[in-house]
């Protein structure tokens, strides 16, 4: 952990808060090896891409007994790496197969088989660790939930940025009321979506290296087109940033400002929130290439109601102005600052006393206008060991892990909720405690999907 205080003029230039100074917090932690003999046995889903991760680090940790991926040629040398571990195409079979010798899976696929993978290892009773977001629905991320639960395996989302030390300081200054009442809060992303594409119809043949099937999973059949495999694009497989990235940004501001309680039985009489979508234009397909999502949420746990605004992409009306003007500088788009794109994604908290900036994973934060407001606020959360050692210690019988299921969940949903609202901009409330917009049949049916036979949760 790194702390420091730099001068006014470094304020101004380095965070652009209202004028004073401020105090930056970084974290980082590595990785420790874990003794053989308390190892438990670990499989993996998904090895290529961010599945690679967990390829190269997972030994460090644990026993990984077995590997899945549909696709040789992404998964690259990955299946060589741990050469002891058995390989498959299917974790369906994997399971069937291996299922006395697997104690925990984690599931790093495409966002569209986040959700059957993870059911089938749970009802096995599996512990699962689940990159983000969890789901690429909201109706899978409460099933998740729920079955989590009712099997009290343990559970993980794969939102790393909540175990550094920075994200847990700031939820705990935010909680102290050391920025004072906070009404409103601001999480960019400067990529935007994909916009009007051409929807593939040409049939191509399938790679040799690619299981075309086993691929498509749960969503509905088609012919292989190579475009499909940009599956962030692609709202029947991805989740846009909203799902790619403000489950990262926005994890901050859903902690400290107790959002999640209204997930919970005990959240209060007033349970819903109101959404409204601005987009580029509305594809059903696709996300648009921009987007503006307010989220208004009602007051819970002593805090007043605050608005969460969601900005995507750079060409939105006044997006970029509106985010300076609130920081007091200009963003590192590449053309300010650095110029290295270190403002690319962000949340600022906005309090009645002071402000809390935070980069996309919530790693990094700063607080301003005044860093003595730190002083003297106890340490009430909890210090992880590491996101994945913290699941594997949960998997072992110690504390649940932070980003588990009870609380992942609801993160997926609030954030998901945006992938609606851009269906149908305009306002839509959303009920918390049935899992369903209220009075809008049309827009309720982008919470869930149709699946494939052989493919339900």
């Amino acid at each position: 952990m790194k702390a420091r205080l730099i001068s006014r003029r470094g304020f101004l230039t380095r965070s652009g808060l209202a004028s004073g100074s401020l105090l930056i917090l970084k974290s980082l932690h590595s990785l420790r090896a874990a003794p053989a003999s308390e190892r438990l046995n670990v499989a993996i889903i998904g090895v290529g891409g961010r599945g690679r991760w967990f390829v190269d680090t997972m030994p460090k940790l644990a026993n990984v007994v077995a590997l899945c991926d549909v696709n040789e040629q992404r998964a690259g040398n990955a299946f060589e790496v741990i050469p002891q571990a058995r390989k498959f195409h299917d974790f369906r079979r994997m399971l069937e197969q291996m299922d006395r010798e697997i104690d925990g899976v984690i599931v790093a696929t495409p966002d569209h088989t986040h959700a059957v993978a993870t059911a089938l290892a749970i009802k096995m009773g599996k512990h699962v660790y689940c990159e983000k977001p969890l789901t690429r629905n909201l109706a899978e991320a409460r099933h998740l939930r729920e079955l989590a639960a009712r099997s009290k395996r343990a559970t993980q989302l794969g939102n790393q940025g909540t175990a550094s030390e920075a994200f847990r300081r700031a939820v705990e200054l935010v909680q102290a009321g050391a920025i004072g009442d906070v009404r409103e809060a601001h999480a960019w992303n400067d990529s935007g979506g994909a916009g009007a594409r051409p929807i593939p119809t040409q049939r191509q043949d399938v790679p040799d290296s690619l299981k075309w099937d086993l691929w498509l999973g749960p969503a509905p059949e088609r012919p292989f087109h190579r475009d499909w495999l940009n599956w962030h694009a692609w709202r029947d497989f991805g989740t846009g940033q909203l799902g790619n990235w403000a489950v990262h940004t926005m994890n901050l501001a859903f902690k400290a400002l107790k959002l999640d309680w209204l997930w919970q039985a005990n959240g209060g009489s007033d349970r819903r929130v109101r959404i409204h979508a601005e987009v580029s234009s509305v594809h059903p397909e696709t996300f648009p290439k921009w987007e503006i999502v307010r989220f208004d949420f009602p007051a819970r746990g002593g805090l007043p109601p605050v608005r969460i605004n969601w900005y995507n992409g750079s060409r939105g009306p006044n997006v970029r102005k509106t985010i300076e003007d609130l920081m007091g500088r200009a963003l590192d788009w590449g053309d300010a600052g650095e110029k290295k794109w270190n403002d690319f994604a962000g949340v600022l908290l906005v309090g009645s006393k002071g402000k809390i900036h935070a980069n996309g994973h919530n790693t990094v934060f700063t607080l301003g206008p005044n860093p003595e407001a730190a002083v003297g606020v106890p340490r009430s959360f909890p210090r992880s060991p590491g996101h994945e050692r913290e699941w594997l210690n949960a998997c072992q019988g110690g504390p649940a892990a932070v980003s588990n299921f009870n609380y992942g969940g609801p993160l997926t949903e609030f954030v998901l909720l945006g992938n609606a609202a851009t269906l149908h901009p305009g306002e839509l409330v959303f009920d918390c405690s049935t899992g369903q917009f209220v009075d809008n049949a049309e827009a309720n049916r982008a919470l869930s999907r149709e699946y494939r036979e052989g493919w339900n949760l």
